[in-house]
Order: C-alpha cells, then sequence, then structure tokens
C-alpha cells in the first residue's frame, strides 16, 4: 500500500528540533515521562500499550518500566535511530499510523507528541479509523496536541473539527483536559482519553 507523504515528511530539517531537544533534556535528567503518568493510570497492570509516532522513545520507554507490554512505532528512520540508542530494550516498529499491522488488540492506544498534526493531509479520519480497529473492548485512546500549528509543516485543529473526525469513526470522548496533568481544558493544548462507542 502506498501511503501520501505526512506533514511530519514534508517538514525537512525542521523536524530534527524535536529529537535534539529531547536528547538534552534526557541527557540534563529532566523528566520527560509526563505523559507516560497519565497512560499508566488509565490502564491496569500489565496492560498491552500502543506507541503511535513514538519519537525518541521516552514514553514507550517509561510504560516498559511500568511493567506495561508496549509496541513502539515510529516511520522516522533518525528517531528510530535514536529510541534504540537511547533506550536499547525498547524495540521499535517501522510503521506509519495508517500501516499498523493488526495486532492483538490494545487496551491503550497512545498518540502524543503531536502526532496528529503531522500527518499526511485528510488522512485524520482514516488514521482514527484505523486506531480504533486496533482496540480491545474497553480500551482507550490517549492523544495530545497543539490545537494550532506550532512548527513548519504541522497544522492547525481545532477541537471542534477533532471532535466531529472522531465521531464520525465511532469515538467517543470520555475526557478532555488542557494538559497531561489535567489541567483544565483551553484554547492552546489538548489532551483526550477516547474510546469507541
Amino acid at each position: 500500500m502506498t501511503l501520501p507523504p505526512t506533514r511530519w515528511e514534508l517538514a525537512g530539517d525542521g523536524r530534527l528540533i524535536y529529537g535534539e531537544n529531547f536528547a538534552a533534556l534526557v541527557a540534563d535528567g529532566a523528566d520527560v515521562a509526563g505523559e507516560a503518568r497519565l497512560a499508566d493510570a488509565l490502564v491496569g497492570r500489565h496492560a498491552r500499550i500502543l506507541d503511535v509516532g513514538s519519537g525518541m522513545g521516552r514514553i514507550a520507554a517509561a510504560l516498559t518500566a511500568r511493567g506495561h507490554d508496549v509496541v513502539a512505532t515510529e516511520p522516522d528512520p533518525a528517531l528510530r535511530e535514536q529510541s534504540l540508542a537511547t533506550y536499547a530494550d525498547v524495540p521499535v516498529l517501522p510503521h506509519e499510523a495508517l500501516a499498523i499491522p493488526a495486532l492483538e488488540p490494545f487496551d491503550l492506544i497512545v498518540v502524543v507528541g503531536n502526532v496528529l498534526i503531522y500527518l499526511a493531509e485528510d488522512t485524520e479520519r482514516a488514521v482514527l479509523a484505523h486506531l480504533r480497529s486496533l482496540l480491545a473492548p474497553g480500551g482507550r485512546i490517549l492523544a495530545g496536541f497543539h490545537l494550532t500549528a506550532i512548527m513548519s509543516g504541522s497544522r492547525t485543529y481545532p477541537a471542534d473539527e477533532f471532535l466531529a473526525d472522531a465521531a464520525t469513526v465511532g469515538l467517543g470522548v470520555d475526557w478532555r483536559f488542557g494538559s497531561y496533568e489535567l489541567d483544565p481544558p483551553n484554547d492552546e493544548y489538548a489532551v483526550w482519553v477516547l474510546s469507541a462507542r
């Protein structure tokens, strides 16, 4: 299957900043696992979790350390290389969101770090539908992204548009927050917990 290029792929060298920034944070001993703490709270022990667009591996590694069965996917070769160099015990599959194979269903799918605003143009509903199809009964999706474009190549994805896309593919919102620390919703960043309806 030939997939359209993602906004991330089309962003050029500007996307390198992501990996460089997190490499510096990890080297400084900074807390880079905020999203993982919320993800961990959404599931029972030893849950099966899919990390879509796992980047340099920080969330997958944190969830693996908490005892979960984590499958990480990252299509960017440079980020996969960085992930494996930083967290050697966390394997990473090379799949884009639309190409993730039908594996054993997941209790939680994590799509954080602005993955949804870097998808290929007009694929948001297809991606959400595919992720829904990978959920186990009672499973959830944890998604987080800036509501307005933040860097070269990213898109503005207003809350009402995201809600319409999710509803169209049979996903409902259990909660919306303004951060992974559960701040109230705001107009800058949205954290969503979704489940199948």
